[in-house]
């Protein structure tokens, strides 16, 4: 009678495999940096999941990671880029930059110099808790996938003009990346999103930069609870579909809380937009002529879903132009802006849904039945309005007899008023906006405004 043998050898050889090579590995080494000392070589002698340990001091760049490891900082624990190209350059799948800053790469925007450049073949990886501080790009993702960018510093050169500095996050045709917790200021733009899809921009705070979040031909991503401030727009949003934008803040930027160029089937809901003004002389005059602060500007945009939004204390709350109809806007606050709608065309818009409007803060109207809704219509712009518009020099006559008397005319016999903004049923109190999160409201948002990627 022959005795089977137990397989014992194979899975001794399986076991030893698995520790060897799957990343983070029993047998994976901890391999200790000295301080003043390049980092390259160390790198190269370093196997699949090792971790490189860089105790606080200065280690000299450039360096290129081309195997899967995590490079772990200590406080103070800097890497010098050398001054030209990337000082970090990742190569290789699943990797982790955790812990470090890194500092003094090249200013060639044309050549793209990062802090850390990301190539394709680094799917998967992470770079979290560190600090880049340098006049170029600060991370540049390069149609890589799957990657994570969580809770870092990142610090342009303030002493450049902004044009000339890089972009803080840069994403190129990208696919589901995650940005989050992270810090930019000084940068050109917080975070650009060219060609790219899937990803998740999520409680980042920019400041002092163009534009906080910059969009272009951009498909199913998601913007949801990040802050802008003292930027020249907190979100351009341009040439892109089907985005999803919940639960922001502007507070303070100058041009445009939120500016959109040409997007379509696309959600903003739960967002607060406060004090969108340009700057102004020591007589509270504007710098520039026609330049308004504009808590949302919409340009050439249709399809949208405007819900649970408080645009506030701006020169003007919604501007609207170039064929931007077919939008739906319900549950609003339009709250003390200097100008509530300036809508440019002659096209009727109705904002209201189901017997529920939006809120403005200069409605004149009444409630007998105590509904909460009003019982006459807010019209926010008249003919005169669109003379201005169209005519600025104008002004000097809108206090005028003639002006005032035109104004009465078309408050008196609506038969005058011309097409335009419509808000059927206003809402006399301004909506408790808090009361709604990110993932619900208390109007129905169509499925056409879902971008949840």
């Amino acid at each position: 009678m022959t005795r089977r043998q137990p397989r014992v050898v194979p899975r001794l050889f399986l076991a030893a495999w698995l520790l060897v090579w799957l990343p983070g590995g029993l047998l994976a080494a901890d391999l200790t940096a000295t301080p003043g000392e390049p980092l390259q070589p160390l790198i190269e002698r370093a196997e699949r999941g090792d971790r490189l340990l860089l105790p606080a001091g200065r280690y000299p760049g450039p360096l290129v990671i081309d195997r899967t490891l995590t490079l772990s900082g200590a406080t103070g624990a800097v890497i010098d880029g050398g001054g030209e190209g990337h000082a970090v350059v990742l190569d290789a799948p699943d990797i982790v930059i955790e812990g470090v800053t890194i500092e003094n790469w090249g200013a060639n925007l044309t050549e793209m110099d990062a802090g850390i450049f990301i190539e394709e073949s680094a799917g998967g990886s992470v770079i979290r808790d560190s600090r880049l501080e340098g006049p170029g790009f600060g991370l540049w993702l390069d149609a890589v996938s799957d990657v994570q960018v969580l809770d870092n510093v990142i610090r342009g050169d303030a002493t450049v003009r902004s044009q000339d500095r890089g972009n803080g996050v840069h994403l190129f045709n990208s696919r589901n990346v995650r940005v989050e917790g992270n810090d930019i200021r000084h940068t050109r733009d917080g975070i650009y999103i060219d060609t790219s899809s899937q990803c998740l921009l999520r409680g980042n705070h920019m400041q002092e930069l163009r534009y906080g979040v910059h969009y272009m031909y951009a498909y199913d991503n998601r913007v949801e609870e990040n802050t802008t401030r003292d930027t020249r727009t907190g979100y351009a949003l341009m040439q892109s579909k089907r985005l999803r934008v919940v639960g922001n803040r502007s507070e303070g930027d100058r041009n445009y809380g939120i500016l959109m160029n040409n997007i379509t089937d696309s959600l903003l809901r739960d967002n607060r937009i406060t004090r969108a003004h340009q700057r102004r002389d020591a007589q509270g005059k504007g710098l520039v002529s026609g330049a308004d602060g504009k808590a949302l500007f919409v340009y050439n945009s249709q399809y949208n879903r405007f819900e649970a939004n408080r645009l506030a204390e701006s020169d003007i709350g919604i501007h609207l132009t170039a064929g931007s109809e077919d939008n739906e806007l319900v549950g609003n606050a339009f709250v003390d802006n200097r100008q509530q709608v300036m809508y440019v065309a002659t096209r009727a818009q109705e904002w209201s849904e189901a017997g529920h409007g939006n809120y403005w803060s200069d409605y004149l109207g009444w409630d007998l039945d105590g509904d909460g809704v009003g019982d006459t219509p807010y019209e926010p712009n008249d003919a005169m309005d669109r003379l201005l518009w169209r005519y600025p020099v104008a002004r000097l006559l809108m206090h005028s007899p003639a002006v005032l008397a035109l104004r009465w005319v078309q408050r008196q016999f609506p038969v005058f008023r011309p097409q335009g903004v419509k808000d059927s049923h206003p809402l006399m109190n301004e909506p408790d906006l808090d009361a709604s999160d990110s993932n619900g409201s208390a109007f129905h948002t169509p499925e056409r405004g879902d971008a949840s990627a």
